[in-house]
């Protein structure tokens, strides 16, 4: 079936939900050969993916996930998650994982989705372990932590056991340079099915079309968002660190406009240009952003906590994490974000979260 799947891709024919689930069910059995996967993975990915497509294999892929036994006062109260696809290779620090901290320090119940590193130096698995944070809790314990600190990391391939079986074809494509289906899902796949979801991608051409797959997905609240780098410097050792023209961040950036895609309860999707002007951001370039394996990244977050970084590096936390609040429906204005964001930080608060996590 696969393989009929993949011939019906390269004549440049869309899935139907039911194939979908056929897909699914090949790319994650034990019978079919890892090349045949790739095959189909990569035929997919030439054709473009469409945003049916990409809900059908999210639904599929949930369905097959491990649930967690969220109760109903811990799902009534909203859960958010700031995630990135990955894959923007610029070398930044991990700042959607220190966003995510601050928001559970405001007081927002935040289940953060993810993995160790794959295309960076480190995941947000590996900074959150080198902080402290267990990244191994049991479902249960994943959800008493959500309950009772209001933050929980849900390491997706605890989550995730089918995933085992796709990751050679997967090998498979990165050694011929194609990115695949799998480097879209990430943010869609969270096993605690957050209502709020503050999500990066590597391309602007990708903020409508994961916007849309959310909406479809029943998440209440979303922004996808992709910032662009429109300047860089040397790095401290005075090697040049330019990155590819047209380079983007999957977050917002503090370096140049950002495209943004949301839609909330009240209305409709809309896709927006989001200048900087507006914020007092410091004169900035990606090096001022790059990080390190895990120890160097958590070194980074630790002292934004604590107030020891006041640099470019606390800015991008900022205007991240009021962009998070603002979807989590904690204030009404990113402007206003901000101003929580640094006041959660400024007072303490983010840096005993993190105490209290990993105790």
């Amino acid at each position: 079936m696969l393989e009929q799947l993949t011939r019906q891709l390269a004549a440049g024919g869309a899935l139907a939900d039911e194939q979908i689930a056929l897909a699914v069910e090949g790319l994650t059995g034990e019978t079919i050969p890892a090349a045949l996967k790739a095959d189909f993975l990569i035929a997919l990915a030439r054709k473009g993916e469409t945003p049916g497509e990409i809900a059908g294999f999210a639904r599929a892929l949930r369905d097959k996930a491990v649930q967690p036994p969220l109760d109903p006062e811990t799902r009534s109260r909203g859960i958010l998650d700031v995630v990135g696809t990955g894959g923007d290779r610029l070398g930044t620090f991990n700042i959607s994982t220190a966003a995510a901290l601050v928001c559970a320090a405001a007081g927002v119940t935040v289940a953060k989705h993810g993995n160790r590193a794959v295309t960076s130096q480190a995941g947000s698995a590996d900074v959150l372990e080198a902080l402290g944070v267990r990244i191994d809790l049991t479902p249960a314990d994943a959800v008493r932590s959500l309950r009772e600190r209001r933050f929980a990391f849900f390491f997706a391939p605890s989550y995730h056991p089918a995933f085992k079986n796709i990751s050679s074809a997967r090998r498979l494509c990165a050694e011929r340079g194609q990115r695949t289906i799998f480097n879209l899902l990430g943010p869609l796949l969270n096993p605690a099915r957050p209502s709020a979801v503050l999500a990066g991608v590597p391309g602007p051409e990708w903020c409508e079309p994961l916007a849309r797959v959310l909406q479809a997905l029943g998440v209440r609240r979303a922004m996808v968002v992709c910032g662009s780098v429109a300047e860089h410097r040397e790095l401290p050792n005075g090697i040049p660190h330019p990155a590819p023209a047209g380079a983007c961040l999957d977050e917002l950036s503090t370096l140049g406009p950002n495209t943004i895609a949301e839609f909330y309860q009240e209305r409709g999707l809309a896709v927006s240009k989001v200048p900087l002007g507006s914020f007092p951001l410091q004169p900035a370039a990606l090096a001022d952003l790059l990080g390190g394996d895990k120890s160097a990244n958590a070194a980074i977050v630790r002292r934004i906590f604590s107030g020891a970084e006041r640099g470019p590096r606390r800015d991008a936390v900022l205007l991240n994490t009021a962009a998070a609040l603002f979807v989590a429906g904690l204030i009404r204005s990113l402007a206003e974000g901000w101003d929580l964001a640094a006041a959660v930080i400024d007072s303490g608060q983010a840096q005993a979260k993190l105490e209290e996590l990993a105790q």
